[in-house]
C-alpha cells in the first residue's frame, strides 16, 4: 500500500515560516511535550526512582537506603535523592559521592535543610 504524499497539504501553516520562527516553533511544541513530564517528575517520584538515581550517581544499595530515609524524614523527596546529594555537594565544595556519603552516614542534615528553606 502506498502512501499519499499530502506533504505540501500539511505544511502550509508553516510555509511561510522564517527559519527563526520555524525554531522557535519546533521548541515551543517541544515544551508543550516536555512540560508535562517534567511536572510528573517533580511530583510522583517514590522511594525507587530515588533509590535508582543514587544507584546511577555510582551509590551501591547500602549507601542509597539511608539517604534515601533522610530525604522522606525531612520531607524532601519532591526535591529528589539527587538533587539534594548534588546541591548538598555544591554547597560543600566537595564530590556528590563524599556529600552523598557524608548523609548516609548521618551527617549534613541541618545543612540541607536549610538549603531548601533558602531555595523555597
Amino acid at each position: 500500500m502506498k502512501r499519499s504524499d499530502d506533504f505540501e497539504t500539511r505544511r502550509k501553516h508553516l510555509a511561510n515560516l522564517s527559519e527563526e520562527e520555524l525554531k522557535a516553533r519546533f521548541w515551543e511544541l517541544a515544551e508543550k511535550v516536555v512540560d508535562p513530564m517534567l511536572e510528573m517528575g517533580r511530583t510522583h517520584t517514590t522511594p525507587a526512582v530515588e533509590r535508582s538515581v543514587l544507584l546511577r550517581m555510582g551509590f551501591s544499595s547500602l549507601e542509597v537506603k539511608p539517604i534515601v530515609e533522610g530525604v522522606i524524614a525531612k520531607g524532601l523527596m519532591p526535591k529528589g535523592a539527587g538533587n539534594v546529594v548534588w546541591r548538598l555537594s555544591k554547597k560543600l565544595g566537595v564530590s556528590p559521592r563524599e556529600a552523598g556519603l557524608a548523609l548516609a552516614e548521618g551527617k549534613h542534615w541541618d545543612e540541607v535543610e536549610a538549603l531548601f528553606e533558602e531555595r523555597g
